[in-house]
Formats: C-alpha cells, structure tokens, sequence
C-alpha cells in the first residue's frame, strides 16, 4: 500500500504524516494552542480541506471490515497506519512474509499435470506479492527461474 494513484502530494503530507491543525501562540507568548475556527486563514482552511480529502480518499476505498476497523482512528494518519498494519503487517511480519515469499519463489517447481497456463499464474501471484511488500525480483531473473523448470 505504498501509493494510491491520483492522490496530490499535499494530501500524501496528510497520510504519512500527520493532519495539519492550525495553531497560534498562547497568552504566554510561547505555547501553540490551535486556533479557533473563526481564526482560521485561507491556508489554514486549505490545510484542514485537505485533512477532510485524505481521509474521504481512504474510507471510499475500503469495505465494511476494514471500516469497522478505522471507524475509532482520530485522524487520518491513524486510519493509514491502523490499514497499512492490518495489510503489510509490522516490519517483523512484513519481513518474515517477504522471505517466505522468497523461499517460495526459490523451491517453485511446475506440478504434475499442471499446465504452463496453471504454473505462471501460480509463479506470478508469488513475484506480485514479493513485490506488494516492496521487494523486486528483476524481470530477467523471474524469467530465467521460469524457463529452469519447464519440463523439456
């Protein structure tokens, strides 16, 4: 899930990071507290549409389960972490999937009575998911893998 095309750059800002509050100098002259609505500037409404867009973009593009699992996030940072969890796993799983993966891809061999059809189909959802959670298996090396267990 590490791009979702279309989305502008000022929203990825709001994903990854963290959604823009505005905020001002308190009576003590040092402390930020937000401002109230009243207060708000064009950019700071700007900043606080663009909170608004980032979220409508994930929630639309999710079912039921996974909104039931986002429905408590406060923002929409949260709901990107809570999502990015529940799909890659943590970095530990995430790498304990990523060679998983990679010993799969190593022992593939074509199956008795399993058509080409059947086995690149079998062998390309495996370099898609290596790839999903951001590795890369060149194109050259799959296909040499692929033509090393072709029956004669």
């Amino acid at each position: 899930m590490d791009h979702l095309i279309g989305v502008s750059p000022d929203l990825w800002i709001v994903i990854l990071d963290k959604p823009t509050i505005p905020m001002k100098t308190g009576i003590d002259g040092t402390t930020q507290v937000p401002k109230d609505r009243k207060e708000w500037n064009t950019k700071d409404k700007l900043a606080i549409q663009n909170n608004a867009r980032a979220k409508k973009i994930l929630v639309y593009g999710i079912g039921p389960d996974e909104y039931n699992r986002i429905s408590v996030c406060q923002d929409v940072k949260a709901t990107w972490d809570t999502l990015q969890t529940a799909h890659e796993g943590t970095n530990q799983v995430k790498k304990s999937k990523i060679n998983n993966l990679n010993r799969q891809y190593e022992l593939f061999r074509m199956m008795d009575g399993e058509t080409v059809q059947g086995m690149y189909t079998r062998f390309t959802a495996i370099i898609n998911e290596i790839y999903s959670l951001g590795e890369v298996i060149s194109t050259g090396k799959a296909i040499r893998k692929l033509l090393s267990i072709l029956p004669e």
